[in-house]
């Protein structure tokens, strides 16, 4: 069994996260038993790694910190955040798609460009400031060589097809900054393609959307899928040639919510080869939260419209879910995601995309980077085997990325 750069970490880690009290789930469902880590899932664990598909920490950062790691050194425990590097190293995370997210609202003010321009700037310093725990990867040779040096392979994710302006020069332009992939919408329909939480425009995606799809494919960057309309799904899996991914959405047979895949979208996932990475947002993986969340994007666009400054418009987001409760859930919510994916799509086509530090709410005993090994063990429990579990972690997106490769180099032919 070939133990990974930060497994003697994990297997010596006191984790506090081992207690086995119940807890309580959902008013409507039974409360189910805590899971616990025993060595088996240690070993499992750290016999392979995270892959994650979305992370949100670079806005954490510009928004709560000044985009300052002087303010917020991940060095250290920083417990107002999701992510840091001691949790990552607990957590055995190897590989990780930081979002470059900017808000929609962005490309009316004419600076989605400009703004995820900077946000790739933190990502950039960010492996400068931190050489020994990060480094930047484009490709899956990039990532091998980088896990053999004992790093986490960061890659950058394009949360927003808002951030190209309506510009395939743009998305080259990113693409050649470090873009692995572009989430073709966000909350907002575009020009192009239309969004799951917003009105439609183009019944999926326009002429130019489809161009922007195979330019995609021929630069060798990810089509995500997180955020866009079931019709957009449909016409991005008929005329990709490489597989798709959704960096961070679940299943809707599990949560009713529009940011969900449904069943018959899972079967096309399956033909495609992509992998659905599933989210750890309450309010999309818990039911009774993604039916009381399911207006939570036009309730969004409704408070960046009255509070456009960030830090105005994220104290009337608290304040609004305040006054609007939903259940937290807890991790075997997101297990139960997984498990339907792996039932409906296959084993070959489940990830994990967690969304940490983009997320309001997380689930009971899936409160930061460090507890993915949790994950592992309940698979274990529900009987799954190493090598899936090491599929679930990593190897799917890893597939998915070779594939990738090998259809952007028979079209720049």
């Amino acid at each position: 069994m070939k133990i990974s750069p930060f497994a003697f970490l994990l297997l010596a880690v006191p984790l506090t996260i081992l207690a086995d009290e119940p807890i309580k789930t959902a008013p409507e469902g039974q409360p189910r038993p805590k899971v616990v880590l025993t060595e088996e899932g240690r070993k499992v664990h750290a016999a392979t790694f995270v892959f994650d598909g979305h992370n949100d920490l670079p806005w954490e950062l510009r928004t709560k910190a000044d985009s300052s790691f002087d303010k917020r050194d991940i060095a250290k425990s920083q417990p107002a955040m999701h992510t840091d590097i001691p949790r990552l190293k607990i957590g055995n995370v190897g590989a990780q798609f930081w979002s470059v997210y900017v808000p929609s609202e962005t490309a009316k003010a004419g600076t989605a460009l400009q703004q995820t321009l900077e946000q790739i700037e933190i990502v950039q310093t960010m492996l400068k400031r931190y050489p020994e725990a990060f480094e930047q990867a484009r490709t899956v040779a990039d990532i091998e060589r980088i896990r053999k040096a004992g790093k986490i392979a960061s890659l950058i994710g394009v949360e927003g097809g808002h951030s190209i302006e309506n510009s395939i020069e743009n998305l080259r332009r990113l693409h050649k900054l470090g873009a692995g992939y572009m989430t073709l919408t966000h909350s907002d329909t575009l020009a192009w393609a239309d969004s799951a939480t917003d009105g439609a425009k183009n019944q999926g995606l326009s002429p130019f959307g489809e161009e922007i799809v195979r330019e995609m494919n021929k630069l060798g960057m990810l089509i995500d899928l997180s955020h866009v309309s079931d019709e957009t799904m449909k016409d991005s899996l008929r005329i990709s040639q490489a597989p798709i991914i959704y960096s961070h959405s679940s299943a809707r047979a599990i949560a009713k919510h529009p940011r969900n895949v449904p069943d018959d979208i899972l079967k096309l996932v399956q033909e495609n080869d992509g992998v659905v990475m599933v989210n750890f947002f309450s309010g999309f993986i818990v039911p009774k939260s993604a039916e009381l969340m399911a207006k939570m994007f036009d309730v969004n666009r409704e408070l960046r419209k009255q509070f456009p400054d960030n830090k105005d418009f994220d104290r009337e987001r608290r304040k609004y879910e305040l006054a609007h409760p939903y259940p937290a859930g807890d991790i075997h919510d997101v297990v139960d995601h997984i498990d339907h994916i792996a039932k409906v799509a296959g084993i070959d086509h489940v990830g994990i995309g967690s969304d940490y530090d983009g997320i309001t709410k997380v689930p009971a005993q899936l409160e930061d980077v460090a507890t993915y090994p949790l994950i592992t063990q309940e698979l274990l429990n529900r009987g799954y085997k190493a090598e899936d579990i090491g599929k679930i972690m990593s190897g799917n997106i890893l597939r998915v990325m070779r594939k990738a490769e090998e259809v952007a180099k028979e079209l720049q032919k």
